[in-house]
């Protein structure tokens, strides 16, 4: 019998409809269980409660296959949250991701593509990991950065 290994996302302050639309897309192949959205991050339906074709287009429909929901204080979520956080970014305290080994259940938290996962919510978080960057520039784009980063993880 295969033992369900839970695993939610957190996204904050995420910008691009592309980015999160990407972002669902992918967690609908990983097999996530639930994306929570807060702060700025775009969601699958407008203020109204439309869908947006925008966020469609790019999810390819994920956003109906994996759960979601908006949050308003994301704090309040990683604090009551039972298992492990992990977010997603370059900090002092930072490990490479591929030395991480996963307990479940598991969030994982990816934050703003200027600025990443706020000081406040890093604080928070039992596991800061980071993909070690080989050339020139100092980051991946947030979307393709979780991909890569889950891929391997959650392959473990």
């Amino acid at each position: 019998m295969k033992i369900k290994k839970e695993i939610s996302i957190l996204l904050h302050n995420i910008r691009s409809v592309h980015n999160v639309g990407s972002i669902f897309r992918t967690a609908d192949a990983l097999g996530i269980d639930k994306i929570y959205l807060s702060g700025f991050t775009p969601t699958p339906k407008d203020r109204f409660g439309r869908a947006r074709k925008d966020f469609a287009k790019v999810s390819l429909g994920a956003e109906k296959t994996v759960n979601w929901e908006y949050i308003k204080q994301p704090k309040n979520l990683i604090k009551s949250f039972k298992g492990q956080v992990i977010a997603l970014e370059q900090a002092k305290n930072s490990v490479d991701y591929k030395k991480v080994k996963i307990k479940y259940p598991a969030l994982f938290i990816v934050g703003s593509e200027v600025d990443g996962v706020n000081k406040d919510i890093l604080s928070l978080c039992g596991i800061v990991a980071e993909i070690p960057m080989k050339g020139n520039k100092e980051s991946l784009n947030v979307s393709v950065a979780f991909g890569v980063v889950l891929f391997q993880m959650l392959d473990q």
